[in-house]
Parts: C-alpha cells; structure tokens; sequence
C-alpha cells in the first residue's frame, strides 16, 4: 500500500517529504492523528471535495475525528420557521423551538455527511450524541446553549480502532439528557483538549486565515508573531477572532500539536508536504539573537547543521567563520547565521531540521531576521527545494552552474557584482 500512496503523492511533494510524514504519522497513536473541523458552508458546497479527502486519508490508513456544525443550512431552516436569529458573544440564542430546528439540522448534516462517506466506500460512524456532557451556559443570556464539562471518548475510539472515521455532531446533553445547542468551535476545542491530536485542522471555504490585503496567511508562529498580528489595524475582525481562539487552544496542548486551516480539496497538500496549502498555525519556539558563537551550544547547531542538509560540515567551521549575527530557536531546530562580506551582510547558513520541516519555523525565523537585515546576499544549490522560497523573498537572483546567488536589498549594481563574484568563490563548508 505505502507505494502506491507515494506515487500518488508524488505530484504534491518529494518522495523523501511524504516518505518523512508517512512516518511521523505512523507512530502516533491512531486516536491522536487529527480532529479536523468542518464549517458548515463546506457541508454545502464542498462535500463532493470532503469526501475525497477524507477517504483518502482512510487508503492511506489515517482515521481522523470529524467535528462540524450545521451554519448556512441552520439559517435557511430558522427563517423558514420564522425565528430570527440572534447571536450573543458570538453565540446562536437558542430557544426551546429553536432547538428541535438545531437537532434536526445537525443529525440531517451528519447523516448527510456519512452517508457520503459510505457511498465512496468509506467507513464512518455517525455520532449525534453522547459525545459532549454539558451544562447550562447561561439559560438568562443565551438560551439552550451548553458549556461542555465532560468529553465521552469511549465510542469515538472504538471507531477509530476498526478504522472507522467518527463524524460527530455539535450537539450537547446534560446528565439528565437535556438536548443543547453547542457551538461548533467549542464542541471542537473541548474534543482536542480531551485527546491533544497531533493536527488540528480547520475547514474553510476561503482556504486559510485572511490578511488585511484578502490574501491567505502561509504560517503564524505564536511565540514570535501572535502580539503583532492581532494589533494589525487593517486585519479583518473575523481573522483577529479566529486567531485569539486558536491561541487559547494551542496554549493547552503539547507545543508539538499545531492547526491547519484550509480548504477540503487541499487537505492532502497540507498534511503531507512541507509548503502545505492554508494556514499553519504553530506554538512555535522563541527565536534568539547572537553576535558570536560564545553562548551558543555549538554541538547542537552542528548537529543541526548537519541534519538539515544531510550532510558533514567541515571540523574548523566554528573557528574560521566569523559570525555577524545568528539567529536560532530555543531548542535548536532552526537556525540562520549571518557573516560581514565586503560590508555586505550574507547568509551562510539557513537551516532547518528534518523532524521539525514542514512546522513553519524556517518562515518565522525569515520574518524575524528580514526587518533587522535589509540587505542580503546569499547562494544555494540549483536543486535546493527551498530555493522556490528563495525566489519569492529575493530581489534578484542569478543562476551559474553550480549555484543560484539571491539578494535582496542591494541596489547598487557593483554591490550585486561584489556579492556574486563572492558566492561564487566562497569554500564550501559541508562535505559529501
């Protein structure tokens, strides 16, 4: 089986990415893989794109938990009942009348969603209840909304071990079986805070997190760029929202989970490539700054210098490269080292490691170091796969047959010519 998955892979990403997540997922435990959540504008438009995502993970022989809402198709059955809806806090007032419409759109959601599922052959168990043990909210503000107190796991992970994908709805129940309306989001956070998945997973018809220009944000790390970004005056409220949400969650979770959000069809790109597709949201790890290599463990950054580019670095490096600044993650997975060129400032190293690709740190460690370096030049092997990053954070570039030489900043045309003819006479410093 792992094979043929490979080959269909293969147009997404290098054998040597899909083999490196095929692996990663494989030693989790099955019931830790992914909770992945559906919006409701999905269920409508996007089913046919779900379906095929998510019978693609079952071939692959991942079993993710589906948690999704009833959204569009709530509205169009609460104005045909002639209630107007009211959100408080964000939340649907639900009323006694409210929710039986809210039961019977979520269980027709959820059957709708499983019989999809069947009828690709893929196996599902539907969940309309029993899952999520609530309590009363508030009666006095919000009506018949639950607050979940108690996650029952017991039937999802049966499921899950004859390799059957849980579809659960977002429905509550007191202990005295009181049916309750129950945000999606909520519903979602409280079944990853129970079973801490390794992704979480947000399906969205816009394909990720919107920036102030409409454009998808690629990666946030939270460590680095979550007080930033949410003081950005220009970023959509809905964004500012959804990203204080997901900071709360990741904050509970060990920092290895992380969240994706994106779109059903791109589900297979973001799970198994390092560029993904969407949204990557990450605890991350606080970068630090140094000007000399004194208070580095420079056995860790040899070590991961050497795992980054599956290759030895040369025995003296340390003592005959003077660095300029260095750039590196607390727990030594990702680094950038700097040295003074002819009064340039080049890239020496950029390096990330193999179990930590595809996290996002490799981009939150460029956005740290770009603002303090506005002028750069650096070179990497013409078959480097990160040089498709290269070329869209450089100015300029220049291709010879051993290298492609990057710049960004140096306006100046004999500062390029400096730079380059220095790329290219610079010793290699990895062997192999």
């Amino acid at each position: 089986m792992r094979p043929t998955i490979v080959r269909l892979l293969s147009n997404l990403a290098s054998t040597r990415e899909i083999q490196l997540y095929l692996e990663r997922f494989a030693e989790l435990d099955a019931t830790r893989f992914a909770v992945v959540k559906v919006d409701g504008a999905v269920l409508g438009g996007d089913l046919g794109e779900l379906v095929s995502s998510l019978a693609f993970l079952q071939q692959v022989g991942l079993t993710p938990v589906v948690v999704h809402g009833a959204g569009p198709h709530l509205d169009v059955d609460m104005a045909a009942a002639g209630i107007d809806k009211r959100v408080v806090d964000g939340l649907r007032y639900t009323t006694v009348a409210g929710l039986a419409i809210v039961r019977r759109a979520l269980q027709q959601e959820n059957l709708r969603l499983v019989e999809a599922l069947q009828a690709e052959r893929v196996r599902a168990t539907s969940f309309h209840t029993g899952v999520f043990e609530c309590t009363l909210l508030g009666r006095r503000r919000y009506g018949l909304v639950g607050r979940v107190t108690r996650v029952q796991t017991a039937g999802i992970e049966a499921a899950i071990a004859v390799g059957s994908i849980p579809v659960v709805a977002s429905l509550g129940e007191t202990g005295g079986g009181q049916i309750l309306n129950l945000s999606a989001d909520h519903a979602t956070h409280a079944l990853v805070e129970r079973l801490e998945p390794y992704k979480i997973i947000l399906l969205n018809q816009a394909g990720g997190l919107i920036d102030e220009h409409g454009e998808v944000i690629d990666s946030v790390n939270l460590s680095t760029e979550y007080a930033e970004l949410i003081r950005q005056p220009g970023l959509p409220e809905a964004t500012r929202t959804e990203i204080r949400r997901i900071h709360g969650l990741l904050m509970r979770l060990p920092p290895a989970s992380s969240l994706s959000v994106t779109q059903p069809s791109e589900l297979a790109r973001e799970l198994f490539t390092h560029r993904g597709s969407g949204t990557l949201v990450r605890r991350g790890e606080r970068i630090r700054r140094y000007g000399s290599w004194a208070k580095l463990d420079l056995a860790r950054l040899r070590a991961l210098i050497e795992s980054s580019f599956g290759r030895t670095l040369v025995d003296d490096y340390f003592e005959t490269t003077r660095p300029y600044r260095i750039y590196c993650t607390e727990h030594y997975r990702a680094a950038i080292i700097l040295t003074r060129e002819n009064g340039l400032t080049y890239m020496d190293k950029f390096v990330v490691g193999e179990e930590a690709q595809g996290e996002g740190l490799g981009r939150a460690l460029w956005h740290v170091m770009r603002p303090e370096n506005p002028q750069l030049f650096w070179r990497s092997r013409r078959d480097n796969p990160v040089n498709d990053f290269y070329f869209a954070n450089c100015d300029g570039a220049l291709r010879d047959p051993h290298w492609t030489i990057f710049w960004y900043g140096i306006g100046e045309l004999d500062a390029v010519q400096r730079a380059i003819e220095h790329a290219r006479r610079r010793p290699a410093t990895l062997r192999g």
